[in-house]
């Protein structure tokens, strides 16, 4: 190295020391406060604790009640963009302290002294660290307030006590949109219990009728589906008036974005004057649209803490999928969130049963090719709803991985289902053919990936993957033949898929053709198709399906309507907008949950996997 380079290298050094210490000082400007030990910490968009430094926005939503303690000024900071909130107490002396409460049942407890400090000798404020306001993933939605210990203690308001979506708690019944009876009324003594819906607004009011003076109407709101309502209890509890035989109550709000609970259930309530014991309706979650009832209900299942659906890996990530899906088809903000915190929570390393029953080895990669697939089709998704590039070069990670186990040696070509190289099957391939020709729209100046895919297109074609009926079957046989193995949606799905967006790219009409053979199969052979509704094998009869099968028909109806909007087919509309209006119709509890078999038919088991899977049906509808 030069003398000169040295003394650059020594004159960047002493500079770097100066910045340090600069920093020191600053962070030293407010004294750190020291968390509460006894509460439980809340991991939402960010952990409790979180140093206010780093928070995204800061705003003082509660009125300056009780805010002056002594000529201290205690108040509440809040982020709406973190959904988390800090306290500070200014003007005081040595020893004046200041902390958050936060309640979980509206205010009549509450997890007390959140990040209590004191000011310490020499100055005249603190402040304490950030706390997560609600949680959603145990269904919580939570009040928060800031409290101050100078020679007398005293609190602000709680904030956010009223739920707000398109309306607020407490709004007239005279702005309601509409008033429907989702489930039957009740009856007590001879009075009629209703509870009624504004399904546009998400709304719900409570109603009593043929009673008298004294009677009394309430509504419960429960985050959970109707397991749990700390924090809702009896609102708008309302008396009959004297010479009335009914009366109402106010609406009520069912969804809170701002908290990041969406899908609140509501149920009517009631009690005569003269008995104790009340009566209520059967819980009900609002749908503004088919679709925006469904993703609420899917979200209800989904884990901020860990940024997945637990505990099913590659069903992640194209629940993922379906969620940005249905974002994009309606415009619909209130979940972009969840994309970020899913990348971010896991994208790095994990041991076997952590995430996937195999080790996570970053990038979302491992062992098993097609669950690292379904993470590429998710980012890349993600990048076209979001344009953030770093989601794209996810997806170039992930396909270059997969690059790997292209292997002409066996069968002429295909991609390994599993780094062991044990089998090439539709699923794995039908990915490769959707992501090379993603890659390449989306990349300027491509060669490499067209080449990629254009190959993948000839060799699928020509694998002995799709049967003479049009079908795809599971895969092929040691000796690279088509081995007869169950016909599953999403295999045909991700081929029409692939062909179709092939086809946009290059304009040859052979991949367009291909496509609509694939289709045309699906839509009318009974191994797909049962009374005009998409059917597994395994929605049939006795037989359940499992896990993975669960949603595998959200996949097919996601690449079936992106050819129905290549071609502009109205039978393949018609299809779509059969499947969607059955399922709504036939699959469907007063809590929006949808089930494995879309035309209702028992045993008809449900989750997350299932919701998804639906969503992709009723998406594709709504696009």
């Amino acid at each position: 190295m030069s003398l000169r380079g040295a003394d650059i290298v020594v004159g960047l050094s002493r500079l770097l020391k100066l910045l340090l210490a600069a920093a020191l000082v600053a962070v030293a400007l407010v004294p750190a406060a020291t968390p509460a030990a006894a509460a439980t910490t809340v991991c939402v968009l960010a952990c409790d604790t979180l140093d206010p430094s780093l928070a995204k926005q800061e705003t003082f939503p509660v009125p300056n009640l009780n805010l002056n303690l002594n000529g201290r000024r205690v108040e509440l900071h809040v982020s709406d963009a973190d959904d988390m909130a800090w306290a500070s107490i200014d003007g005081g002396v040595t020893g004046d302290s200041v902390w958050l409460d936060r309640s979980w049942d509206g205010g009549a407890s509450w997890d007390g002294l959140l990040g209590k400090a004191s000011i310490p000798g020499t100055w005249t404020g603190t402040r304490t660290l950030m706390y997560n306001i609600t949680d959603p993933r145990d269904h919580k939605r939570g009040l928060v307030r800031a409290c101050g210990d100078a020679a007398g203690v005293s609190c602000t308001s709680w904030v956010y006590a009223t739920v707000c979506d398109v309306l607020c708690d407490g709004t007239d019944l005279a702005r309601a949109a509409g008033d429907t009876q989702p489930v039957a009324s009740t009856t007590l003594y001879g009075r009629t219990i209703r509870l009624h819906v504004d399904q546009k607004n998400s709304m719900a009011w409570a109603s009593i009728d043929t009673g008298g003076a004294g009677d009394e109407i309430w509504l419960d709101r429960s985050w959970d589906g109707g397991a749990t309502w700390p924090d809702g209890s009896s609102l708008g509890r309302t008396s009959t008036p004297s010479g009335a035989t009914g009366t109402r109550t106010a609406m009520f709000a069912t969804r809170d974005p701002r908290g990041l609970l969406y899908g609140g259930a509501v149920r009517a309530c009631g009690r005569e004057a003269s008995h104790q014991e009340g009566s209520c309706t059967a819980w009900v979650r609002p749908a503004p649209t088919p679709a925006r009832g469904a993703a609420d209900a899917l979200m209800s299942s989904y884990d901020p803490y860990n940024g997945w659906w637990p505990s099913s890996w590659w069903n992640s990530a194209a629940t993922l999928t379906a969620l940005v899906d249905f974002a994009k088809a309606t415009g619909t903000h209130d979940y972009d969130w969840v994309i970020g915190r899913t990348f971010d929570q896991n994208k790095g390393v994990f041991a076997a049963g952590a995430r996937s029953s195999d080790p996570v080895e970053g990038d979302f990669i491992s062992r098993a090719n097609d669950d690292a697939g379904w993470w590429a089709i998710a980012w890349l998704d993600a990048y076209d709803y979001t344009g953030d590039s770093r989601y794209l070069g996810e997806a170039v990670t992930i396909t270059s991985y997969l690059q790997q186990y292209w292997d002409t040696g066996t069968c002429g070509g295909g991609i390994w289902w599993d780094r062991e190289r044990t089998y090439k099957n539709a699923v794995t391939n039908g990915q490769y053919l959707w992501l090379t020709t993603a890659l390449h729209q989306r990349i300027p100046g491509d060669t490499v990936w067209l080449q990629r895919a254009t190959t993948a297109a000839a060799w699928y074609r020509s694998s002995g993957l799709i049967d003479s009926s049009g079908l795809v079957n599971d895969g092929l046989t040691s000796g690279c033949a088509n081995n007869g193995s169950t016909v599953w949606s999403y295999n045909q799905g991700l081929a029409i898929g692939g062909f179709t967006e092939l086809w946009r790219t290059t304009g040859d009409s052979s991949l367009l053709a291909t496509a609509r053979t694939l289709a045309d199969a699906a839509v009318s052979n009974p191994a797909l198709t049962s009374g005009g509704v998409l059917t597994e094998s395994c929605d049939t009869g006795a037989a359940s399906c499992d896990d993975n099968q669960k949603q595998f028909k959200g996949i097919f109806m996601r690449n079936f309507a992106d050819l129905a909007k290549a071609t502009g087919s109205s039978s393949y509309l018609n299809y779509i907008q059969h499947q969607s209006a059955t399922l709504w119709a036939r699959d469907r509890s007063s809590l929006n949950v949808l089930g494995e078999r879309w035309a209702g038919t028992s045993p008809n088991p449900a989750d997350w996997r299932t919701q998804a899977s639906a969503l992709g049906a009723l998406t594709a509808s709504a696009g």
